[in-house]
């Protein structure tokens, strides 16, 4: 098989690459796409990748990734690279790490924790490691795994 580019460039928009192969779906989530939006968007799974064995990319026409929305798709995507296009090139590559400290995105799974009895108390979690994901409860020190995080991200 030839490579090349399985989709064509996008004009303006957002191009999502090294998504974990099978985790493309899971980012559309997280950016609250359904299809319905009007917007283009390409979507490969499972292209060949020398860094990851297999990847998945989103190119998303017309559409700017928000700061919140990078942290959640670097918290199922942590290799992800955010990349932003005007006029077929792009502008700025943004490599997003897991932060040290994640605050109000995710759910504690402990239900005696502070936070899921005092609607005044914002979750945060550490990153104890990226991968794969562990976090912990700066409260209760209840540690959330990748897969927990996974499912809290998706449901």
């Amino acid at each position: 098989m030839k490579s090349g580019l399985i989709v064509s460039k996008i004009r303006n928009g957002t191009v999502i690459d090294h998504i974990p192969a099978g985790r493309a779906l899971a980012v559309l989530k997280v950016l609250g796409i359904k299809g319905i939006e009007g917007y283009r968007i390409a979507l490969v799974m499972n292209a060949e990748s020398s860094k990851l064995g297999k990847k998945d990319i989103l190119k998303i026409e017309e559409r700017k990734i928000e700061e919140k929305e990078a942290e959640l798709i670097t918290l199922i995507a942590p290799e992800a690279t955010i990349n932003i296009v005007k006029d077929y090139e792009v502008v700025e590559k943004r490599k997003q790490e897991v932060p040290e400290t994640i605050t109000g995105l995710l759910k504690c799974s402990n239900p005696s924790c502070i936070t899921n009895n005092d609607p005044e108390a914002i979750t945060k979690f550490n990153t104890l490691r990226s991968k794969p994901l562990i976090l912990r409860c700066l409260y209760c020190e209840t540690r959330l795994t990748e897969e927990e995080v996974m499912r809290q991200i998706l449901e």
